[in-house]
C-alpha cells in the first residue's frame, strides 16, 4: 500500500530532512536574495536524481518528477525559501548565523518538507501516473511577492498543473495535526501611507496654525466608516493603523506634517478597490475640512487567498487517512495574508496547515518572533502527507 511506503519512507528520511532543516535554519536569506539557499535546494535536487531548473524569479528553482504515462496529469507542491530580518532569540545549535535575519516564519520548514517529500516521491515514481511539478519559491515576505514574479515568468506552464499544494506551519495547533479551510482562507492585503500637511506653530496659539495632528485625528476615526458602513457587511475585511508620527512637533510645539502608515486586510476583490476610492476621498476631503491637505499611497499587496472546495476535500480526505480523522482540524480564516493566493487565483489549490507547536516542551512561540521554533517531529508529517497528498491528488 502506497501510503505505508511512503510513512515508512518519512520515518527512514527524518533524521535526514532535520539536518537539512538545521542547515537552512543557521543560513537564512532575505526576500530575493536566497543565492545559497537556492544552490543548497539545486545541489539536493541533483543528489536525487531530480532534473530542475533556476533562476526563476532570480533565486526560484522548478524541478519535475515524472511517473508513468507522466502527461495523464499535472499538480504542483511549493514551498518558500526566504526568511525575516528579525534577530533570533533562540539557543539552539543551529541557530541562525546570519545576525539579524532569521526563519521565524518556518520556510526553513516548508523548503525541507519539500525536498524530503521530493526524495520520496522520485523513490516511488514507478507507482503513480503523471508529473509533480516541484516550486521552490523566492521572496513570499516582500512585496511583489515571488510567486506573482514566478507566475509571469512561466512556472504555471510548461508543463501547465491542473491544481497546486502548499503547506505552512502553524504554531497553534500541536505538533501530528493538520489543519484545513474550505473557501476563503486569507485575506488581501494593502498598504497604506498618509502625509497630512498643515501649518506649524506655537501650541499657545492653534489659531495661527494649521493642526495636521488634529486632522489625522479626524482622519483615523473617519476612516473606519471605510470597513463599518461603506464596505457590504458580509465582506470580511479590517482597517488598522500602525505607526502615526509628526515632522517636528513636541509638547508646546504644532508641527508641520503627520504621516500615518496603515494597513487594509479584505476578502473580496470588487470591494477592496472601492475602498481604495472611498479612503482617498475621505482622507483629501477630511484634510481640505480643516484648512490642510493631504497625500495618501496605496500599495496593493496580495490578493486573497481562496482554497478550491474540490481539491481542499480531497486533500483533507487524503489527510485523515494518513493521519486519521482526529488528527484533521478545521481552521478559522484569517486576515492574515500569503502570496499563495496568487496561484490559487490562477489555478485550483489547497493551502493547508501543519502543527508544529508542543506546549510540554516549551515551543509554543508565534510566527515571525525571535523565538519561534517547532518540534521537529512536525516534519515527518511535514515530508510523508505533502507526498501522500500529491500521489492522492494524480489519483482523483
Amino acid at each position: 500500500m502506497i501510503q505505508n511506503k511512503i510513512k515508512a519512507l518519512a520515518e527512514q528520511y527524518h533524521q535526514e530532512i532535520v539536518a537539512i532543516r538545521h542547515h537552512l535554519h543557521a543560513n537564512p536569506e532575505l526576500s530575493f536574495k536566497e543565492y545559497e539557499t537556492s544552490a543548497f535546494v539545486q545541489q539536493k535536487l541533483g543528489e536525487i536524481g531530480i532534473p530542475f531548473q533556476n533562476g526563476v524569479a532570480g533565486t526560484g528553482v522548478v524541478g519535475h518528477i515524472k511517473g508513468k504515462n507522466p502527461e495523464k496529469r499535472v499538480i504542483a507542491l511549493r514551498a518558500d525559501m526566504d526568511a525575516l530580518p528579525i534577530l533570533e532569540a533562540n539557543d539552539v545549535p543551529y541557530k541562525s548565523k546570519n545576525e539579524g535575519v532569521m526563519h521565524a516564519c518556518g520556510h526553513d520548514v516548508h523548503t525541507s518538507s519539500l525536498l524530503g517529500a521530493s526524495r520520496i516521491l522520485n523513490e516511488i515514481k514507478e507507482e503513480f501516473e503523471g508529473t509533480i511539478k516541484l516550486i521552490f519559491q523566492p521572496g513570499e515576505e516582500r512585496h511583489p511577492g515571488g510567486a506573482s514574479i514566478m507566475i509571469k515568468e512561466g512556472v504555471l506552464e510548461n508543463p501547465s498543473p491542473s491544481s497546486i499544494i502548499g503547506q505552512h506551519v502553524h504554531p497553534l495547533i500541536p505538533v501530528g495535526t493538520v489543519g484545513f479551510r474550505s473557501g476563503l482562507m486569507m485575506a488581501s492585503t494593502d498598504e497604506l501611507e498618509i502625509i497630512v500637511k498643515g501649518k506649524g506653530g506655537h501650541g499657545a496659539v492653534p489659531q495661527n496654525c494649521i493642526d495636521p495632528i488634529l486632522i489625522s485625528a479626524h482622519l483615523l476615526v473617519a476612516l473606519q466608516q471605510v470597513v463599518s458602513r461603506f464596505v457590504d457587511p458580509t465582506v470580511p475585511k479590517v482597517l488598522t493603523f500602525g505607526r502615526i508620527e509628526s515632522q517636528g512637533g513636541i509638547y508646546n510645539v504644532i508641527p508641520n506634517e503627520v504621516r500615518i502608515l496603515g494597513t487594509m486586510r479584505m476578502m473580496n476583490e470588487e470591494w477592496r478597490y472601492k475602498a481604495h476610492e472611498q479612503i482617498k476621498n475621505i482622507v483629501h476631503h477630511t484634510a481640505l475640512a480643516f484648512g490642510g491637505t493631504a497625500e495618501i499611497g496605496i500599495k496593493v499587496g496580495y490578493p486573497f487567498l481562496i482554497n478550491d472546495k474540490e481539491v481542499t476535500a480531497r486533500c483533507r480526505s487524503a489527510a485523515e487517512a494518513y493521519m486519521g480523522k482526529e488528527n484533521v482540524l478545521d481552521l478559522p480564516m484569517r486576515m492574515t495574508a500569503e502570496d499563495f493566493a496568487y496561484y490559487s487565483q490562477q489555478i485550483k489549490g489547497c493551502f493547508y496547515r501543519l502543527g508544529v507547536a508542543n506546549e510540554a516542551k516549551g515551543i509554543t512561540s508565534s510566527v515571525h518572533t525571535p523565538t519561534f521554533n517547532i518540534d521537529e517531529d512536525a516534519l515527518k508529517t511535514g515530508v510523508g502527507l505533502m507526498a501522500y497528498l500529491a500521489v492522492h491528488e494524480l489519483e482523483n
